[in-house]
């Protein structure tokens, strides 16, 4: 299936989306989960469709795989059943003819329910009413729900930015950025790591990069790196 996304986008980074560039070890620490849960996932049956968009055994997740296994994850924590995820999948992506609906569009869920804007399905309808994907297309008004996923950030209904450390820290990915590295305005996190184990001071590392102390604590927390190190360094 040729998606929306290549069929309108002309820049080269949006070349990027489609590349497997995550290993399927990393996106599952950057969503929480095990690898095995991604793989499930993406598993597809004649009784059960797949969370999210499957790919060839043994090859790594493209930047649109790994926004859904983002936006999955975020559901499930949210406490929305699996088998409703599937079910919104499905209906987004026959409605819109999209291979990466979770990718494309904004959702919000109230926990139990996801939902999108009616206008992304009927042009000409009001943003303030939200269809309930998961449910076969009934409406209800915006007003019932309150909680969004803040990881994201969307760009003509694509999913560019998500803040993988949490929708208050400076770690995020963006394909258009460090060539979709976790990054923390543009430098790539593993290469504030890299400069930590050689040895360097965090006032070192944050001068050269041109980085605040807290930007490079958070790069270091998300590489796994113990913060009580941090204390010799200042």
């Amino acid at each position: 299936m040729t998606t929306l996304i290549a069929e309108r986008g002309i820049a080269p980074w949006r070349r990027r989306l489609f590349l497997p560039a995550y290993k399927v070890a990393d996106a599952a620490r950057y969503a929480g989960i095990s690898g095995q849960t991604i793989r499930n996932w993406q598993v597809s049956t004649d009784f059960h469709r797949p969370a999210i968009a499957e790919r060839e055994s043994g090859t790594a997740l493209n930047y649109l795989q790994l926004v859904e296994v983002a936006f999955v994850a975020a559901m499930r924590r949210a406490g929305v059943k699996l088998q409703e995820i599937k079910n919104a999948r499905e209906y987004v992506a026959l409605q819109l003819q999209s291979e990466y609906p979770f990718a494309e569009k904004s959702f919000k869920t109230d926990g139990k329910d996801i939902w999108m804007s009616l206008d992304n399905l009927v042009a000409g309808e009001s943003k303030s009413k939200l269809v309930k994907v998961n449910k076969g297309g009934q409406i209800a008004w915006a007003e019932i729900v309150e909680t969004k996923f803040t990881e994201f950030e969307y760009e003509e209904d694509l999913a560019v930015r998500w803040h993988v450390a949490g929708p208050h820290s400076p770690v995020v990915i963006d394909p258009r950025v460090s060539f979709g590295a976790p990054m923390v305005r543009g430098i790539a996190t593993w290469a504030i790591k890299g400069r930590w184990t050689a040895g360097e001071s965090l006032k070192d590392i944050a001068e050269d990069f041109l980085l605040q102390s807290d930007q490079v604590t958070e790069a270091l927390r998300f590489e796994g790196i113990d913060l009580s190190q941090l204390r010799a360094w200042h």
